[in-house]
């Protein structure tokens, strides 16, 4: 009953918080929960983030130390499968067909990512790697239905493609509180995507009526801090950078903001929208192929903007009725979806039906 884990781009013990090691963490808890014993069969890092021909070779050679490495444990032969968490052109699984093939294990996937247009160019090699990885899974269980549409426009006959839906690692929801206290935004501090996200929430919150009594707080930091500081600094101590914090405090502001505020771009899911919901917070966000797969509810179409938002924002801020119907449907959606017990059987049941 020991199962072979592998997250090529970020392992469950790496130092360094995100989304990649807490959905590892997650699927690691899942597996146990099921009744299986996850064994880490490799903490090898594979990522090349420019396309850099020298980065891939070495990964390549790296990999195939690990290969044998792995071959050569006597533990190995009584594995029952093999589960990659999030194969893509950047960071694909160079370990777990080798080995599936040398063993004759069922190879699984969770969150595999399908690029062709990456075929070419400079991570073609690692692109190819990728595909060949995905063309081998016996079952991938993809996590957003955006990932589905390509996993199912190349899968291979008889490929079982499963949905686990983003769950968060613990069995019941908190306790209900009384969320009167300031609105809450949650999320890394980069430039990109992260920082798109600020953007749009220092526009939204210009939009505001002055005379409508509000507070933000923010919890994250990054390397794009200045930048956060410099937008958010009209609004004066309306606004409260918190840095990052513990999961438990973290739980806390949960326990009492008045809602969550977080545009999302490009987000693959999101962790902070699962946990903010479990607590009975609703979410202002916009209405983009991530977000969709854990918001409950409809959310401010993207073309619309921050007036959009300002909008869902002022009808929150101004009726706490609302606050607490839209928070109850949000926590009745994580616990009828997105919670330990639900995906440990969609993992229980895809691994049964590949082995």
């Amino acid at each position: 009953m020991t199962v072979a884990f592998y997250a090529p781009l970020k392992a469950p013990d790496h130092p360094v918080p995100s989304g990649d090691r807490t959905m590892a963490r997650a699927l690691i808890a899942a597996l146990e929960h099921a009744g299986y014993t996850a064994c880490i069969a490799s903490d090898l890092r594979i990522y090349d983030g420019v396309g850099d021909r020298q980065v891939q070779d070495d990964l390549m050679r790296r990999s195939q130390a690990e290969v044998d490495r792995i071959l050569a444990r006597p533990d190995s032969k009584n594995w029952r499968c093999w589960l990659t968490y999030h194969n893509y052109y950047k960071g694909p699984d160079l370990i777990g067909p080798a080995v599936c093939n040398a063993l004759g294990l069922p190879y699984l996937q969770v969150e595999s990512t399908r690029a062709a247009k990456r075929l070419t160019g400079p991570w073609a090699r690692f692109a190819e790697a990728a595909e060949a990885a995905s063309d081998q899974a016996h079952t991938i269980l993809f996590v957003t239905h955006r990932d589905a549409e390509t996993l199912r426009r190349d899968a291979p006959d008889q490929q079982v493609l499963t949905h686990l839906r983003p769950f968060l690692q613990r069995a019941d929801l908190p306790e209900q509180s009384d969320h009167s206290g300031a609105m809450l935004s949650v999320g890394m501090m980069r430039p990109g995507d992260k920082l798109a996200s600020y953007q749009l929430i220092a526009e939204t919150l210009a939009r505001l009526d002055p005379d409508i009594a509000w507070h933000l707080d923010i919890a994250g930091d990054g390397p794009a801090q200045a930048g956060v500081t410099r937008l958010m600094a009209p609004f004066g101590d309306r606004v409260r950078l918190l840095g990052a914090l513990t999961s438990d405090a973290l739980n806390e502001r949960y326990a009492t903001a008045r809602l969550l505020f977080w545009p999302g771009v490009n987000e693959a899911f999101g962790y902070a929208y699962l946990e903010a919901q479990a607590a009975g917070l609703p979410v202002v966000a916009q209405d983009r192929p991530g977000v969709r797969d854990v918001v409950s509810g409809i959310q401010p179409a993207v073309p619309d903007g921050a007036d959009a938002m300002a909008a869902r924002l002022t009808a929150y801020l101004q009726d706490p009725a609302l606050v607490e119907t839209a928070g109850a449907e949000a926590r009745d959606m994580v616990s009828a979806q997105h919670l330990l017990p639900t995906a440990a059987t969609v993992l229980r049941q895809a691994i049964e039906a590949a082995t």
